[in-house]
């Protein structure tokens, strides 16, 4: 199983009326923690994309624990708990400031031939980075 953390600080224009995280922006949260997760591997999203390499989410839940304010630092656990194939899943825990977890959420992502658009196998670079976790 594969782990990375990532921080976040809660923009003023992230937040609702009640001063809450605005629930459609918890997605963001988890693109920028799965972005930094690839890149701790030691590439980026963007290399994946310019080798051929799309990846669409197929997926995505989202449970809402406690909310998060302006301001706070939000940490965010990056799971992938099984080896890629053609799908990839990741799955998040978001952690206010006093360690509490105040979000879960989980996207699958499928692996996609940037030309043809056609499914194709996890690419051979992500597979040999995440191999000493499985």
């Amino acid at each position: 199983m594969f782990t990375h953390e990532f921080q976040l600080r809660v923009r003023y224009g992230d937040t609702d009326q009640m001063g809450y995280v605005y629930y459609g922006n918890y997605p963001y949260y988890y693109e920028q923690a799965r972005a930094e997760a690839i890149r701790s591997l030691g590439f980026s999203y963007k290399q994946l994309e310019a080798a051929g390499t799309m990846m669409p989410i197929t997926r995505m839940n989202i449970k809402y624990i406690a909310p998060a304010l302006y301001d706070e630092l939000l940490t965010i656990k990056t799971i992938i708990p099984d080896m890629p194939h053609r799908l990839i899943t990741f799955k998040y825990e978001v952690y206010n400031e006093n360690s509490k977890l105040i979000n879960e959420g989980e996207n699958q992502l499928i692996f996609v031939d940037g030309t043809t658009r056609k499914v194709k196998s996890a690419p051979e670079q992500l597979c040999k980075a995440l191999l000493p976790y499985f």
